[in-house]
C-alpha cells in the first residue's frame, strides 16, 4: 500500500472539486472578543452529509474501478463516515453495506438510509466491527473502504486544511499559530498534518480528545498505539470512541504539537455555544476543538487560531438537552 503524500492531498482536491462543498471559514467577534485573539473555524458541519467524512469517502469510491463497482462496498463507522460512504456509493452507482453500533445516534442510521446504505448493527462492547466488516466483504466481494486507515481517506480528509489555510489568506491570517481539531482513528488529523508541514510547518496542530478516550494521547506519550483503559459509561462524542489510533495515521500525526482533552460538560456547553452564538448546528464529536478553546486548554490570547467543526450529525433529543439547559453528564450517555 503506498504512503498518503501532500502531493496526494493536492490531487484528492482536484477529484472531489465538483461534489464536495467549500465549507465557509468564520470568524466570531464575540468569541473573538471572549478569548483575546483571533480564532478562524471551519464549518465542515455544511459539508455533504453534515461532516468532513464526505471528502475522503468520495475521493476513494469514486476511483474504483467498473469492475469493483459492481461488486460493492463494505464500511464500519459509528455514523459520519457511513452516511459519507452511502452518499458517495450512490453518486458512483454502488451500493454499500455499512456496520454500525446498535447505540449510533438515529439519526445517523436514518442518514445512511436515506442515502441508499444497507445497516448492519453490531454490539460495540462484545462484536468486532473489523471482522464483520471482513466477513461481508469476503461474502459478497465487495470493497472495503475503512474510516481513516486508507491513504486515499487521508489525502480526502486533507482537502480539509488546503481550502482552510487559502481561506485564511483571503481574511488577512497568512500566518496561523494554532490549529484544533477532533481526532478518533486520525485520518482527518493525518490529512491536516500532511498540509500543515509541507506549507505551514511553524503551526502548532493540536488534537482534541474526549477526556476518557484519549488514545491518541496515551499512544504519544508511549510512542506506539496504546488504547484506553476500559471506561464505564460512553462519551456523548459517539464520533469520537475509537479504541486505537490507525496504523497508517499515527506515524503521520507524531508530529502534533500535543493533545488536549475535554470533557463531556465542556463538550456540551460547546455545542450551546456554537448554537447561541455562532448560530450552527454541532454535533459533541465535532465540537470538541471549540470546547477545548472556550475551556482555556490552549492559551489563545493575542494569537491566531484555526478550529474545525467537523459534523452535525446530532441526536436530536441530546441537542434539545444541551440548548435548553437540560443535560447532566451523570443522566445522558450516548443516544440510542
Amino acid at each position: 500500500m503506498r504512503i498518503a503524500s501532500y502531493a496526494g492531498v493536492q490531487d484528492a482536491a482536484r477529484q472531489i472539486a465538483r461534489v464536495a462543498v467549500r465549507t465557509p471559514l468564520i470568524e466570531s467577534p464575540a468569541l473573538n472578543a471572549r478569548l483575546g485573539g483571533r480564532v478562524l473555524i471551519k464549518a465542515e458541519t455544511l459539508q455533504v452529509t453534515g461532516a468532513f467524512k464526505f471528502r475522503g469517502a468520495y475521493n476513494r469510491i469514486s476511483r474504483l474501478t467498473a469492475e469493483e463497482k459492481g461488486r460493492g462496498v463494505v464500511a464500519y463507522s459509528s455514523g459520519n463516515h457511513a452516511q459519507a460512504v452511502a452518499a458517495a456509493a450512490r453518486m458512483m452507482g454502488t451500493h454499500a453495506v455499512i456496520v454500525m453500533p446498535a447505540d449510533s445516534p438515529k439519526v445517523k442510521v436514518a442518514g445512511v438510509i436515506a442515502h441508499g446504505g444497507e445497516v448492519r448493527l453490531y454490539d460495540r462492547y462484545t462484536e468486532s466491527r473489523e471482522a464483520i466488516g471482513a466477513a461481508i466483504a469476503a461474502e459478497r466481494g465487495s470493497v472495503m473502504v475503512p474510516p481513516f486507515d486508507d491513504p486515499l481517506i487521508i489525502e480526502g480528509q486533507g482537502t480539509t486544511a488546503l481550502e482552510l489555510l487559502d481561506q485564511s489568506r483571503a481574511v488577512g491570517a497568512a500566518s496561523i499559530d494554532h490549529l484544533l481539531c477532533g481526532v478518533s482513528g486520525g485520518g482527518l488529523m493525518a490529512g491536516i498534518n500532511l498540509v500543515m508541514a509541507a506549507t505551514s510547518p511553524h503551526t502548532r496542530v493540536f488534537a482534541v480528545e474526549p477526556e476518557a478516550y484519549d488514545d491518541t494521547r496515551l499512544s504519544l506519550a508511549a510512542g506506539e498505539r496504546r488504547t484506553y483503559p476500559p471506561v464505564d459509561r460512553p462519551s456523548i462524542c459517539d464520533s469520537l470512541m475509537s479504541a486505537m489510533p490507525g496504523e497508517l495515521t499515527f506515524p503521520i500525526n507524531r508530529r502534533m504539537a500535543g493533545v488536549v482533552t475535554v470533557s463531556d460538560a465542556e463538550v456540551a456547553a460547546a455545542v450551546a455555544f456554537a448554537f447561541r452564538v455562532l448560530k450552527l448546528v454541532v454535533e459533541p464529536g465535532g465540537a470538541v476543538s471549540l470546547a477545548a478553546v472556550l475551556a482555556g486548554k490552549l492559551p489563545v490570547r493575542d494569537t491566531i487560531t484555526a478550529v474545525i467543526l467537523s459534523g452535525a450529525n446530532v441526536d436530536p433529543a441530546l441537542f434539545s438537552a444541551i440548548i435548553e439547559d437540560r443535560y447532566t453528564p451523570e443522566t445522558w450517555g450516548t443516544p440510542s
